[in-house]
């Protein structure tokens, strides 16, 4: 084995580490005596998620010399509780019944337990990060904007005005300003210079544009069962990029009445035109300019995977 090849081992094993050390403190810290709570939590992070936002902590830590996984595990799972919280909310605000490849927790315990869940979930978050001092700080902005970001999107849906450059604040401050935390706190848990920290974080916040953009194709493309959640709420909801993108190619950002199924008409409109290969061409725009933010990290395999990492963003089919 080359020392190439060992140390990319040796990367890969400290990944599988974090992420298996940040799974055992999620499930820890949600192991209420409140057994609603504790069940209804453990539901959902037992079916599991492709847990993109620790991933990114991790490898931005990995990435500028970090080795501790059981200093950064608490941080990589207060990262994904706060995204587990977030879709609890928005699968009550959706009246959506699967989530992750299974039902969804409104579904089974109803909405009163879900939104209760949901907080409980979001409080878990500080609880894990009491040691953790200033990085709190990036958490509670994420926290705003992304409650910002859903109330922003639920009045657009309401005025009927679900313009593109609306939509691109939203998924700002709901999606990209998580990932933007994660790549900041994984750099801010080294000795990390503020240009490290500030290109890991605009690294984060890149890619989950990239994301949400990615996500909010395939809610028009994919079916239910390879997303594992209920499809086609965005455009059922009037919003979402299929909404967005109308108004760009010469609509008025307004969901489209029509006779037949609103989400069958909106998806044959765009495969039938260019706008998904446009949705497409932006989230590849925005993971290369993540990419070249990279510039001022050092070489290294962790590097590596971040890159692997930005590209898996938008070459999913889930």
């Amino acid at each position: 084995m080359t020392a190439k090849e060992a140390n990319q081992v040796n990367v890969n094993q400290l990944i599988k580490e974090g992420l298996i050390a940040a799974e055992k403190a999620m499930f820890d810290v949600t192991n209420s005596d409140v057994e609603v709570l504790r069940d209804a939590s453990h539901h959902i992070l037992n079916a599991g998620g492709k847990r993109v936002r620790p991933r990114l902590l991790l490898l931005a830590y990995l990435a500028l010399g970090g080795t501790d996984i059981n200093y950064i595990a608490k941080p990589a799972a207060a990262i994904e509780l706060m995204h587990t919280a977030s879709v609890v909310h928005d699968d009550i605000n959706d009246h959506g019944v699967m989530r992750r490849g299974r039902p969804s927790v409104n579904s089974i315990w109803g909405r009163t337990f879900a939104l209760l869940t949901g907080d409980f979930l979001f409080t878990a978050v500080y609880e894990l990060m009491s040691s953790y001092k200033d990085l709190n700080i990036d958490l509670a902005q994420s926290a705003t904007a992304l409650v910002e970001g859903e109330t922003l999107q639920a009045s657009a849906v309401k005025e009927n005005n679900f313009t593109r450059e609306t939509y691109m604040r939203i998924i700002s401050l709901k999606t990209a300003a998580l990932f933007r935390a994660a790549g900041a706190i994984g750099a801010k848990l080294t000795n990390a210079t503020q240009a490290e920290i500030d290109a890991l974080a605009n690294f984060g916040f890149n890619i989950g544009l990239a994301f949400q953009i990615t996500d909010d194709i395939l809610d028009i493309i994919a079916d239910e069962e390879t997303l594992g959640k209920t499809a086609g709420i965005d455009v059922e909801q009037g919003r979402g990029i299929g909404v967005a993108l109308q108004e760009a190619n010469g609509g008025n950002g307004k969901a489209v009445a029509v006779k037949d199924d609103p989400v069958e008409s909106i998806k044959r409109k765009m495969l039938e035109g260019d706008t998904i290969e446009k949705g497409r061409e932006q989230a590849q725009q925005l993971v290369d300019m993540a990419i070249m933010s990279l510039s001022v990290i050092p070489d290294s395999e962790a590097k590596t995977e971040l890159i692997d990492l930005a590209n898996l963003v938008i070459n999913r089919n889930h």
